[in-house]
């Protein structure tokens, strides 16, 4: 089961969706601090997650686009210039090979009926020696059970399931890390004390969290059985 692109806007505007865009936003500054001269395709609905990253004078990227899928639906942004918005089918992203240093799938993988065909995608796109950074709901996690939210939709993932998926898709995973330990409760005590659950479960590396962040590369080759 999908989830419209309206639905999607309205849950980052509720201070739960706020919660879950500042904790996602500081892991992803953590692994990609710098991206001047980088080329950024945001694939699902990625666009919280693109603002810090469009001022080119501050470490910003040199072009970004936000590609969401059709069976999602497209909006308009930035709001203040030119749109960077498309809208594209998964398994035919409308871009020439390695057009993109850096690859962001979120609200993606699990939305997918045919993830491998996107992620073929994806591979083809990236430029060698680029990265993607994939954050799916976490099979495990409180976030995969409640549908007011919308890690909440789709096919949750283990880390194992992930990392086969990827390896699949011919790439090479390099980092790992868990995002969300919060209850996905809109209550104000739970709001206000997302950041001590990010930190605890961070520390104690907690099973329930709700998502997976991980870092990839492309492999170059297609590796082979040696007899």
């Amino acid at each position: 089961m999908s989830i419209d692109v309206v639905d999607l806007h309205d849950f980052y505007r509720t201070p739960l969706g706020g919660v879950a865009r500042d904790l996602l936003s500081h892991k992803l500054a953590q692994r990609w601090p710098v991206m001047k001269g980088l080329n950024l395709l945001g694939l699902g609905y990625p666009l919280p997650y693109l603002e810090p990253w469009l001022r080119p004078q501050q470490a910003g990227a040199e072009r970004i686009v936000a590609a969401m899928p059709e069976k999602q639906g497209v909006i308009h942004w930035p709001s203040h210039s030119r749109s960077a918005t498309t809208l594209v089918r998964t398994g035919h992203l409308p871009f020439a090979d390695y057009s993109f240093d850096r690859i962001l799938l979120i609200h993606s993988i699990e939305m997918e009926d045919s993830p491998q065909d996107m992620l073929d995608e994806v591979w083809r796109v990236l430029s060698p020696g680029g990265s993607l950074i994939a954050i799916v709901p976490n099979r495990r996690g409180l976030w995969a059970r409640f549908d007011t939210t919308p890690f909440g939709y789709g096919n949750p993932y283990s880390r194992s399931q992930l990392t086969q998926l990827l390896r699949q898709s011919m790439f090479s995973c390099i980092f790992w890390s868990e995002s969300l330990f919060v209850p996905p409760l809109p209550r104000r005590m739970m709001i206000k004390s997302a950041p001590l659950w990010e930190k605890i479960g961070d520390s104690l590396s907690l099973p329930f969290a709700g998502v997976h962040l991980v870092e990839a590369t492309k492999l170059l080759h297609r590796p082979i059985l040696v007899r």
